[in-house]
């Protein structure tokens, strides 16, 4: 490690950090019904988006009339991106010619962006259209994200509610959050990413001749749009298939810095918006310092094994230095370890190196982030499993000390509690099932291009991506079959969805229920002492869940490094 590598690393944090604090309280202001200086730009043309849709703004959703509308709305998103896919061939903006998706991958694409996971079973500069990138993908990543920021505003709306039985209108948080955050900072990016020379252009293919006489097609397309709302909306699906490592999504150093800005930004924002609307700016805080800490440790522990190498090829032949396989020279091994953790603490799943080719402990945080699925977390459902988490957190302490379980001012009980364990485990068991059927089956060991413990490690990864609706992948695992985009595209599914339904029949619990006044017998979270039990919650809900796959995965390749050197 250098010192500027990891001064770098912290300064890149801490501006995601500042960032989102303002960005937070605008979007408190926006949702919260208290007003913006920007109401009277965006007002009138909401106005008529909420005539052109048939919507009446004023109307109050319960929350299972919110959370229908949410679902259906996806639903539909969903089967119009699979139709997409699966007519590109005869529909127009297809210079290139791209055939029609078979139906298993464009299921699991069409479900991976549904759900803001942005899995990629696929090559996109040679498997999309035009057309497909621009109405399915780009599309998909705006109302993804948008989803996942409305669900968790729902959520606090609840927790601020005093006996009532509103979380708000899904149809009025839906358009607003695209056309006050998304759309106007999705812009402004994409033009920044033109200027440092990110591609924009519906036309097709180029065709180079080489100084050796050879011919080079290259690919191009309207990649700044995509990039922009890819990294915004904690999306991380590429254009193309190299993702952030290609030079036309990720040209230089200063596009791969603005790229991890973005990708924290709006997670981060958010956890400043919980703080605002429960009147606890101290309690935002002290997540800001806990997840934080997460974080750097992490991003740390990467760049520390990445900067050691690879002790086999020193002590075979002699090779020392920084491991750069699967590193771009123009990133080097700082600004990779600081994406790759950077990527799976906000879940976007964007990687500017291959993280099948990174040590096994720097492997092993992207996976854990992943477990953890609540280190800030993607846009809207990070915050989600945050909020799920500080209400078992608050149980158990309570059983601890002998107190009647309260979090925000409301009473937690039995149907919370349950609510809450069930978006809890259902995050380790679409992880663990799917993959011990994958490694016990012929067909599941027949997609492992890796043998021996870092094949499993690659199925593993995969499936805790798909579950934490993140997209990275361990790039060996050859997953573009039948069995795995119908698998894979399961997880997905219910890695977004069980959890979105637990959280939102808790937030209608809570909506209902009166505000108790803080008392000396009421629990704070809003301390140091209880940040930290916070965190040690979710570190042995991870320990007690994962370790044993973790043991026989990157920690096992981990000892068999050292034990072939003999350590």
């Amino acid at each position: 490690m250098t010192v500027a590598g990891s001064i770098g690393i912290l300064v890149i944090i801490a501006v995601i950090l500042a960032l989102g604090i303002p960005l937070g309280g605008y979007l408190y202001r926006v949702f919260s019904g208290t007003g913006s200086r920007l109401d009277a730009v965006y007002r009138p043309l909401e106005r008529l988006v909420y005539r052109a849709v048939g919507v009446d703004a004023s109307v109050e959703m319960s929350w299972k009339a919110y959370l229908r509308t949410l679902m259906l709305v996806n639903f539909v998103m969903m089967v119009f991106a699979y139709l997409v896919f699966r007519l590109q061939g005869r529909l127009p903006l297809n210079p290139d010619h791209v055939p029609a998706m078979p139906w298993a991958l464009a299921f699991n694409t069409a479900a991976s962006f549904i759900t803001n996971t942005n899995w990629q079973n696929y090559s996109g500069e040679q498997s999309l259209s035009y057309l497909s990138q621009m109405i399915a993908i780009t599309y998909l990543q705006f109302t993804s994200a948008a989803t996942g920021v409305v669900a968790a505003i729902a959520f606090l709306r609840s927790i601020s509610a005093k006996r009532s039985d509103s979380l708000g209108n899904f149809w009025v948080d839906f358009i607003k959050i695209h056309t006050r955050l998304l759309i106007p900072l999705a812009v402004v990016f994409a033009l920044v990413l033109v200027g440092y020379g990110v591609p924009q252009t519906l036309q097709g293919h180029q065709v180079a001749h080489t100084l050796s006489g050879a011919v080079q097609v290259i690919s191009r397309g309207p990649v700044a749009s995509l990039e922009a709302i890819k990294q915004l909306g904690t999306n991380g699906g590429g254009y193309f298939n190299a993702n952030s490592a290609h030079p036309f999504e990720d040209p230089s150093a200063w596009t791969t810095v603005l790229e991890m800005i973005a990708m924290g930004l709006i997670p981060c924002a958010l956890v400043w918006t919980f703080g605002r609307f429960i009147g606890n700016r101290k309690q935002a805080a002290v997540l800001y310092v806990f997840l934080t800490a997460v974080l750097v440790v992490g991003a740390f522990v990467i760049y520390a094994n990445e900067t050691r190498g690879n002790p086999i090829l020193a002590h075979a032949l002699g090779i020392h230095g920084v491991n750069m396989e699967g590193k771009e020279v123009r990133f080097g091994p700082a600004l990779s370890s600081a994406f790759a953790a950077i990527t799976t603490a906000f879940t976007t799943g964007a990687v500017n190196s291959m993280h099948d080719s990174l040590m096994p402990m720097g492997g092993f945080i992207p996976m854990l982030f992943m477990m953890f699925n609540l280190v800030f977390g993607g846009d809207g459902a990070g915050l989600l499993n945050i909020l799920m988490f500080l209400i078992i957190t608050v149980f158990l302490s309570g059983l601890m000390v002998g107190r009647t379980p309260e979090i925000f001012g409301k009473k937690i009980e039995a149907r919370e509690i349950k609510l809450a364990t069930v978006a809890m485990l259902v995050h380790p068991f679409i992880i663990l099932a799917p993959t011990a059927i994958t490694l016990t089956t012929q067909l599941g060991k027949s997609m492992l291009l890796n043998p021996g413990l870092h094949g499993l490690s690659e199925v593993l990864y995969a499936y805790t991506s798909g579950a934490a609706n993140n997209g990275s992948a361990f790039a060996g695992l050859s997953g573009n079959n039948v069995f795995f985009n119908l698998t894979e595209g399961l997880v997905m599914l219910f890695g977004r969805y069980i959890s979105i339904i637990a959280m939102f029949a808790i937030a209608g619990s809570l909506a209902k229920k009166a505000s108790i006044p803080a008392s000396s017998g009421t629990l704070r979270t809003d301390t140091f002492a209880f940040g930290g039990v916070f965190v040690a919650v979710f570190v042995i809900v991870g320990a007690l869940t994962f370790f044993p796959a973790l043991a026989i995965g990157p920690i096992g390749e981990q000892l068999q490094m050292w034990a072939s050197l003999g350590h």
